[in-house]
């Protein structure tokens, strides 16, 4: 049984953030509905002192490669349409 470790950065801009506070309010939202949701571990990982841009990563243990695609898929679809105030930039997956 070989075990999969996916791994998914997603860069994101907040076209409408005036203040690191702002964003902050706006991200952590995110960052708790994807954790409710999808039961991934999320984090921000990039641009933590711009006001306007992130860069978050998430990641998934799994034994199905499809499975964590799948995942990161419906995710990434799920914070691009949601209820966020936010572009979606780019996303890069990763499994190891």
């Amino acid at each position: 049984m070989a075990i999969v470790i996916g791994l998914c950065t997603v860069d994101l801009e907040f076209p409408e953030s005036g203040s690191l506070k702002t964003k902050r309010q706006t991200l952590q939202s995110v960052l708790a509905r994807v954790r409710q949701q999808f039961n991934v571990s999320i984090a921000e990982v990039g641009h933590q002192d711009s006001w306007q841009l992130a860069t978050v990563a998430m990641t998934c243990v799994s034994t199905d490669a499809a499975y964590i695609h799948g995942l990161f898929e419906r995710a990434v679809r799920y914070i691009d349409e949601g209820p966020f105030s936010l572009v979606l930039l780019d996303y890069q997956t990763e499994l190891f």
